[in-house]
């Protein structure tokens, strides 16, 4: 087999088009970074995107040959298959020597592999086929070869001539029956039955052994029979012997049946021997007599027995060990027992191991040049010798070669080249068995290619490594460069590194990095593009913080992040101590809402490290936050006083726990008031634990503590005992002693009164002071228990000198200063001199005056006061004037002033004013009055506009004159402009103030108007009154009419149009079949928007014509629903049936008439009064809501004249149902017609109000006022002001 040529694999590369830009055409800085020289160790593995043509392969069995035992020539058949390529050649050695099966005209070769089996008739005896067999499969790159087989040939079992057998024995003995079938290769099963083929129950007194022969441990009577028969099942030779039927004959002793002891029928005596291989399965039997029957147990001597590779059978006679391993090896005992005694047998079990792979070679394609290293390990008991071949001829028959070494079973070639492609075996053999492996080594040379697409983009975000690709494939391997458009050269950049693969790598990616980068195959045309993009790296800008939180409170972490704008939104992944947290929909113990993590009901479980993880589609970034679960510290305990002094004593106490939280303060009680409760003392730091307290003279106290924290106040302590201090003079005297005189003639003293804490001993009483600031030289003074203090008699608002000093049983407080106070004031007794008065313009004046002298105010001067009256305008009468002041006004200036502008007067009327002074007791007398009047001034708004429309170019506007015309109205000053429109204001002047209207012609009917109108005077012009609006339409018949068909009326809706005045239409019909005449409806109004026509026949085919001034502006027909009157009679009228059922029903109402006549004849009464109740009843019943709004058909009036004694028939038949109502409109059986109309026929009206609203709720629907109501008028619209 020639292995010199060079084995190629025809493939084909992949240069894509490079397109260059103008201004990319510079020089390109190169960097040719390639694979050093190594010596390879690695075999080729193809990728599965490599693109191969076609493709070479040694040849692999896959399927072995089999040993076979035959019995005849149609068992033989030997299997051979193999794949390669080309498809390999097989052929066959039988005992080291060449076998054709295809020359032997018995044997026939399947096609397409190395399989042969018996298909003609064999010549010569079945022996010349026994033998080992191997089979050989090749092709141009080796030889594979099958392992061993063996074909064994025997003839099919057969019995020999037997004599019966008949064994008698006592009651209580054991016995044996043998089977001794035919031997054979393949051991037979064993069944052993009666003459009705019935098998021989087996229990653990009867039982069958491994050899076929069947033990009884003892007999039974009921074991006689003369058909015990030992089947024999050869299923290889396909057959069944039946040896000889067995007497047994079991006689009854004259004597009582003795037990006895056990002893061991099989395996005998009291020790066996066993070997096992590794892997296949061992049965150890444990069959004995004994009476009664022994029970068996299982135990290994030297350790535990497998539960799950080990198993009883036969009634624990047989123990079964699968899968045997090296660790089963050892000692096992079966123990017998019975009420006579024990007995056992131990089985020593050597295991041992035909050959097993420990470490196989590997097929693989190498390249040239490369290192091969075939590792072929096996193990077994006793160790297997270990030999190599090459295409099926062993390796020491091969020319021995410096590049090949085998040492210990590995296959080491070095620096293959072709001619080493061949398929080696490695053997391993021991007395066990034979196994063989084939292992392919094929040296190949592939032409180079990239595997990666070009023109790929890749995205990265800062700091990453980035990978760009350019893996290649090819034998030998190809070498890799990479380019790039930039002035810098990739070598002289340590974060650049071409990987083995060919992929380049650039750690701590960056902006600058981003551009195209080219891959290319040294010596080859091959090149790739490759474009990179640098990301913003994803930063956490508010990462979660560590919370302090209290239990069964709400804690929210927030992970706010920045992403590059150009990547997907991110996905944030919180963790708890590490574990993902997921929404809790049940718990509602975590709920996630866009960056923020909320932990609801917080318990001390909640606790922890919490991780947000802001994952892109490029990167991640983390960031941790904690909850530590805080709370208001626990109360301090060990409360201690010590140290007590006459004004202070120390405390001492014991922290409480801080719960994560230190103690900031201490703060100390006191409660020595049940009305007070329990005060603050003072507080120290939270790491204090003892403290001095500073107490008042003739107090009781009780302390307590509370330690306050970041969260809230302790519980306080438990107080400590009582603890009193000694009376002592007063410390202080009372704060803000005060004058507070209202009444003349009277000092009043008050002061703060001082807390009882202070009064620093018993009998506490304050001493108060007072003398005349002028002409008293001495004080005087009193006694009193609280404040204020009263004196009398002192005069009007005159000065003094007063103080109050605490004291109690042990003496008085310290020295105090004076202050100054005054007896009451007195209303004053002069009014302000020289009042002067100076119009400024038509609303404003300056007033002046003298400052009174300061003794006649009797008290503070707190300033004056002007009183201005309004008498009306001046156009009113005088007497009526003087008698009336419309308004009035009051104002205040301060003590230093002496002059004040007012300003807000109403222009053309009549004043008066005066001026007074006042103090805390009140006014003094005014002022002498002094009288004027203001000037003409612009007028204010009209009072009302009311816009007013009767064609589609003319607006009458109407108007009241302003309330407040403030002069002589001399006209008015109209201005009005198009909305929304650059068009000029348009101008109209009234001199006549009796004018209250205006119309306005020519104006655009398509246009809506703001108006602007406003009163003259000799003053100028007043502000305006403002109204929009638009000019009202001449009236058309309606258009888009949909039409809603019942059985007996049609329902008409249309929509009205806008700002068109109402008209008057009416609706025509014809009934199609009956030939009647034409009949009209009542007049419709265009702006009712429905109408009902009734009175229709179910069934019929109508026309309909609708009028407007005589004339038809539309017409359609109707085909009411339900049955036309001639089907009802062509259905049913004229049946036998129906004038049946009539008949009965006119035979019952005459034979109801003959009872109530006969009734009455016996006594009974016509009821006046009834009848006439019964009519007030049927006039006093509601109208039939068939109609809506204000319409209704003329046939509705006669229905609804129905009395309560002629109800309708219809009031109870489900005959008469009615479409006559709006019901009809939900039937999803009625025909809808709309029709639209031709904008030439429409002209546009006002539509007039249904009802007279409540005057208060007016509401403008109209074109020209859209915020005011028509109140019923169909032409005009009221405005109020």
């Amino acid at each position: 087999m020639p292995h010199t040529q060079q084995h190629q694999v025809g493939s084909m590369g992949r240069r894509p088009p490079l397109l260059l830009h103008p201004i990319l055409l510079l020089p390109l800085f190169s960097l040719l970074l390639s694979h050093a020289p190594q010596l390879s160790q690695g075999a080729i593995h193809i990728p599965s995107n490599y693109q191969i043509n076609e493709f070479k392969k040694p040849p692999v069995i896959t399927t072995q040959p089999e040993s076979i035992t035959v019995f005849g020539a149609e068992d033989i058949l030997l299997t051979c298959e193999a794949s390669g390529n080309p498809p390999p050649d097989f052929r066959w050695t039988k005992d080291g020597e060449e076998f054709i099966p295809a020359n032997d005209p018995g044997l026939s070769v399947s096609p397409g592999s190395g399989t042969f089996m018996k298909t003609g008739v064999v010549s010569g005896p079945m022996s010349q086929y026994k033998g080992k067999y191997s089979c050989y499969a090749e092709n141009a790159l080796g030889t594979a070869v099958s392992n061993e087989v063996q074909l064994i040939t025997e003839n099919t079992p057969a019995l020999q001539k037997e004599q019966k057998v008949k064994k008698k024995v006592e009651e209580g003995e054991s016995v044996v029956l043998k089977c001794n079938p035919p031997f054979s290769t393949v051991p037979p099963v064993i069944h052993w039955m009666d003459e009705r083929m019935n098998h021989i129950e087996l229990n653990d007194r009867v039982t069958q052994g491994r050899d076929g022969n069947l033990y009884f441990s003892h007999v039974t009577v009921d074991d006689t029979r003369i058909d015990y028969t030992c089947n024999a099942q050869y299923l290889s030779a396909r057959t069944i012997l039946s040896k000889e039927p067995i007497t047994l004959t079991v006689t009854t002793s004259n004597s009582v049946v003795r037990n006895r002891r056990p002893q061991m029928m099989r395996p005998s005596g009291t020790h066996s021997t066993y070997h096992a291989l590794r892997g296949q399965s061992l049965e150890l039997e444990c069959i004995v007599q004994g009476l009664p029957t022994p029970t068996v147990q299982w135990v290994r001597k030297d350790g535990q027995l497998s539960e799950s590779r080990t198993s009883r059978h036969l009634f624990d006679r047989l123990l079964r060990i699968s899968n045997i391993s090296d660790s089963d090896g050892g000692e096992y005992q079966c123990s017998v027992n019975n009420s006579q005694g024990k007995v056992t047998h131990t089985y020593t079990v050597s295991v041992e191991a035909a050959p097993y792979w420990t470490k196989e070679p590997v097929s693989q394609l190498y390249a040239p040049g490369e290192t091969v290293r075939l590792d072929c390990q096996a193990d077994g008991i006793p160790s297997p010798a270990v030999a190599w071949s090459i295409n099926g001829k062993p390796i020491t028959g091969k020319d021995p070669t410096p590049r090949r070494t085998v040492r210990d079973g590995t296959l080491i070639m070095r620096d293959v080249v072709f001619s080493d492609t061949a398929v080696y075996q490695c053997q391993a053999h021991n007395k066990h068995g034979t196994i063989l492996v084939n292992t392919y080594i094929f040296v190949i040379e592939l032409p180079p290619q990239i595997l990666n697409a070009d023109g790929q983009k890749y995205n990265f975000s800062e700091g990453q490594k980035a990978i760009l690709q350019c893996q290649t494939f090819g034998s030998p391997r190809p070498k890799v460069t990479w380019e790039r458009n930039s002035s810098a050269s990739l070598l002289a950049e340590p974060r650049v590194n071409l990987l083995t693969n060919g992929n380049l790598q650039i750690t701590n990616v960056s902006h600058g990095d981003e551009g195209l980068y080219t891959c290319s195959v040294s010596n080859t045309n091959l090149s790739i593009n490759a474009d990179l993009d640098v990301m913003n790296r994803t930063v956490i800008l508010s990462p979660p913080g560590s919370l302090l939180v209290q239990p069964g409170k709400t804690a929210i972490f927030t992970c706010l992040a920045q992403v590059d704008p150009k990547l997907t939104p991110p996905h944030i992944q919180w963790k708890r101590s590490g574990q993902e947290l997921f929404q809790s929909y049940a718990e509602d113990k975590y709920t996630f809402e866009g960056p923020d993590l909320i932990v609801a009901n917080v318990q001390t479980e909640d606790e922890g490290v919490y991780t947000c993880e802001v994952i892109t589609n490029l990167d991640r970034v983390e960031a941790s936050g904690s909850i530590i679960i805080v709370d208001r510290p626990d109360p301090p305990t060990q409360l201690q006083v010590s140290d007590p002094k006459d004004r202070n004593v120390t405390l001492s106490w014991t922290a409480g726990d801080d719960h994560n939280s230190p103690c900031l303060w201490v703060e100390f009680e006191d409660g020595d008031s049940k009305e007070r409760g329990w005060e603050e003392l003072k507080r120290v730091s939270g790491t204090h634990e003892s403290v001095t307290i500073s107490l008042q003279p003739y107090v009781s106290y009780r302390f307590r503590v509370i330690s306050i924290n970041n969260i809230g106040k302790s519980d306080p302590s438990m107080p400590s005992d009582l603890h009193s201090t000694p009376p002592q003079a007063p410390d202080n005297n009372p704060e803000n002693v005060r004058s507070e005189s209202t009444d003349p003639d009277t000092l009043v003293i008050t002061w703060e009164e001082m807390d009882r804490r202070v009064f620093n001993g018993p009998e506490f009483h304050y001493k108060v002071f007072w003398k005349r600031v002028v002409g008293d030289t001495t004080w005087y003074s009193n006694v009193s228990t609280e404040p204020p203090y009263i004196v009398t008699e002192v005069g009007n608002f005159s000065a003094f000198q007063i103080k109050v000093q605490a004291a109690n049983q042990k003496g008085e407080g310290p020295e105090l200063d004076p202050v100054t106070g005054y007896s009451g004031e007195d209303i004053p007794l002069k009014a302000p001199q020289n009042v002067s008065m100076v119009l400024l313009n038509s609303s404003a004046i300056r007033v002046t005056w003298e400052p009174v002298n300061e003794k006649t105010v009797r008290g503070h001067l707190l300033g004056y006061k002007i009183h201005l009256l309004r008498f009306g305008s001046r156009g009113h009468h005088q007497g009526r004037r003087a008698r009336e002041p419309d308004t009035s006004v009051e104002v205040e200036t301060g003590p230093k002033e002496e002059k004040r502008v007012l300003g807000g007067l109403r222009p053309y009327s009549h004043y008066t004013l005066n001026v007074t002074v006042f103090n805390s007791k009140g006014e003094g007398p005014p002022s002498k009055t002094l009288s004027f009047e203001t000037d003409e001034g612009a007028p204010g708004p009209p009072m009302s506009l009311r816009l007013d429309s009767h064609t589609g170019t003319e607006m009458t506007l109407h108007w009241t004159p302003p309330a407040q015309p403030n002069g002589v109205l001399k006209g008015y000053l109209l201005q009005y402009q198009i909305i929304k429109s650059d068009s000029s204001m348009q101008v109209e002047t009234i001199d006549d103030h009796k004018v209250t209207h205006l119309t306005l012609k020519q104006l655009d009917p398509h246009s809506r108007y703001r108006f602007y109108l406003r009163g003259r005077t000799s003053a100028g012009d007043g502000e305006p009154i403002t109204r929009e609006g638009a000019t009202t339409l001449d009236g058309a018949p309606p258009s888009n009419i949909s039409l809603y068909v019942g059985e007996k009326s049609v329902n008409l809706s249309w929509v009205p149009g806008q700002r068109q005045r109402s008209v008057s239409f009416q609706v025509q019909y014809l009934n199609k079949q009956d030939g009647g005449k034409w009949k009209q409806s009542e007049k419709l109004n265009s702006s009712a928007s429905f109408y009902q026509l009734k009175g229709l026949t179910p069934g019929s085919q109508y026309r309909l014509r609708f009028t407007f001034s005589n004339n038809t502006f539309w017409e359609t027909e109707i085909t009411t629903k339900g049955a036309g009157v001639m089907d009802m009679q062509t259905g049913f009228a004229t049946q036998g049936w129906f004038i049946g059922l009539v008949s009965a029903i006119v035979l019952l109402l005459l034979v109801l008439l003959i009872l109530c006549f006969i009734k009455r004849g016996k006594g009974g009464k016509y009821s006046v009064k009834d009848k006439e109740e019964g009519q007030v009843d049927s006039e006093a019943r509601p109208m039939k809501d068939e109609t809506f709004g204000e319409y209704r058909s003329l046939e509705s009036d006669n229905e609804e004249k129905r009395t309560a004694s002629q109800p309708s028939l219809c009031d109870e038949s489900k005959l008469c149902i009615s479409d006559d109502n709006l019901d009809g409109y939900n039937n999803g059986s009625i025909a809808v017609t709309e029709v639209t109309m031709e904008e030439s026929l429409v002209s546009q009206y006002s539509r007039p109000s249904e009802a007279t609203p409540d005057p208060g709720t007016l509401q403008d629907s109209s074109p020209l006022n859209p915020n005011t109501t028509t109140n019923g008028l169909p032409n005009s619209v009221a405005i109020l002001d």
